[in-house]
């Protein structure tokens, strides 16, 4: 494998092409009109614009991608996550034209893209399931028998997709059939399948994901867990590993059940297997995403490997070199992503120019970054900066590094979710481990970060009066 082309941007196109550059294999940045002058095109050993600044226009366009590829003899392509990374008809466009497809095969993608047949897959292999039916639902009256038969609450999901859309909580039979509407019209808007079905809602869960890869050798390894707990409209803010719940035991079990779900739809490559975990710390499957995850790095912290490189090693063909028994946590890690988000306005996206912008340094510190100072925050796309990522022997050491890097991290322009990083690690909640997906629902609101950030000035300021007075206070004192 000689060239590799990135089918994506930001940062996860840039830390895709820092290992690729180790590995001596050179790489192509594929750009968007709006992305012209981005620090992933320039990082690149060369580049291609693909089209205009709408996603569907540029990044998205997976035939247009192939045919650049063949132009520049690229060997293999890199998805990322987001866009085309678990597009199963790109997947087997690249499988048609002799290009290697650094993920799994085009039947995984499909399998584990369809809940329901991600469901179908993994029920001969004993793994838990949240109560529920296996099939898609039309009928609001279905439903409520159903509901009846679990027991409310329950959550009506869309089939396909993730991200938090088609999915709504139901509390009471009354709200059933609008709900359900919703759902389905929402699942269509998003997926273009209007299927949706019906499981239990599990009321304090923890979202607990096991991280897995796969080569064509038969080889099937988990590299221990990341806790996800800490949504805000059902999708990550930060993310830790390990979680401060699992028993090793338990960790032992999960990680074993998501080989299986691995084994049940032929895997290759690194996959995450997504878990929820109730009160009493029963798991239940919930999904594959069959691709690298925003998250990784916290794996990659505590586990000592750089997944990257693994993907393109199993793409080559290579076996996995580790035994799971050689395999060990050492230390923890905690994620936070940098969102152009305002979390005193519902976390909508931030518009603006980023006039100041200094990432933090220093030793168990990353940033897997994106942008530099002087950029404009394009309104195409996801809006993150950037993954501000910590590293402690101990969870208390990381959390307190990440409170530091965040204070570290300069950014003026727009509102980014930092403040709301550092509110969650304040946090008793959080602190002590006792928390769920409810977080950010139970624990925050904007007046409270307001309090915390006035707090925070007027103790900045009386600091900076006492040390005042403390100078004026040695320039007065005659010296004899």
């Amino acid at each position: 494998m000689k060239k590799i082309l990135i089918a994506n941007r930001g940062e996860i196109a840039i830390r895709i092409m820092k290992t690729a550059r180790k590995m001596g294999i050179k790489t192509v940045a594929v750009f968007s009109e709006a992305d012209r002058n981005a620090p992933h095109v320039r990082f690149a050993d060369e580049c291609v614009c693909i089209g205009e600044a709408p996603s569907n226009k540029s990044y998205l366009l997976g035939t247009k991608i192939i045919k650049e590829a063949k132009k520049l003899n690229v060997d293999a392509i890199h998805p990322g996550y987001g866009f085309l990374s678990e597009n199963a008809n790109f997947a087997e466009l690249c499988e048609k034209n002799n290009i290697l497809f650094i993920g799994p095969k085009s039947k995984s993608i499909r399998m584990m893209g369809d809940k329901l047949a991600a469901k179908d897959a993994v029920k001969n292999y004993d793994i838990p399931m949240v109560p529920g039916v296996d099939r898609a639902v039309t009928d609001p009256k279905e439903a409520i028998e159903i509901a009846h038969q679990i027991g409310f609450p329950i959550l009506i999901k869309a089939a396909a997709g993730g991200g938090g859309k088609g999915m709504r909580i139901v509390e009471n039979e009354n709200e059933v059939e609008e709900q359900m509407q919703r759902a389905i019209s929402e699942a269509l808007s998003a997926f273009g399948d209007g299927s949706v079905f019906v499981e239990k809602y599990i009321t304090s869960p923890r979202h607990i994901e096991i991280q897995v890869l796969a080569d064509s050798h038969g080889n099937i390894l988990h590299f221990f867990e990341r806790e996800c707990s800490v949504q805000r409209r059902h999708q990550k803010v930060i993310e830790e590993a390990p979680s401060s719940i699992l028993t090793p035991e338990l960790r032992e079990k999960m990680g074993k059940a998501a080989i299986l779900v691995a084994k049940s739809c032929d895997y290759l490559g690194a996959g995450t297997v997504e878990f929820l975990v109730d009160s009493k710390l029963n798991f239940y499957f919930l999904e594959m995403n069959t691709r690298l995850q925003v998250e990784h790095p916290v794996t990659e912290f505590i586990s000592g490997v750089d997944l990257v490189e693994l993907q393109i090693k199993i793409a080559r063909g290579e076996a996995i070199a580790i035994k799971q028994e050689d395999l060990k946590i050492n230390g923890h890690a905690l994620e936070l992503r940098v969102y152009a988000e305002d979390p005193m306005n519902n976390f909508l996206p931030s518009v603006g120019t980023l006039n100041t912008y200094k990432i933090p340094e220093g030793k168990g510190i990353r940033v897997d970054n994106g942008f530099e100072e002087g950029m404009d925050i394009p309104i195409y796309y996801d809006p993150m900066l950037s993954k501000l990522i910590t590293y402690g022997k101990t969870r208390e050491e990381a959390i307190q590094l990440m409170i530091e890097a965040i204070d570290a991290y300069k950014i003026e322009g727009v509102f980014t979710t930092l403040p709301f990083g550092k509110f969650v690690c304040e946090h008793e909640a959080f602190r002590s481990g006792n928390f769920d997906t409810h977080f950010v629902k139970n624990y925050y609101s904007p007046e409270k970060l307001k309090n915390n950030i006035e707090e925070e000035a007027k103790l900045a300021a009386l600091m900076g009066l006492k040390i005042y007075l403390e100078e004026q206070k040695i320039l007065k004192t005659p010296i004899n």
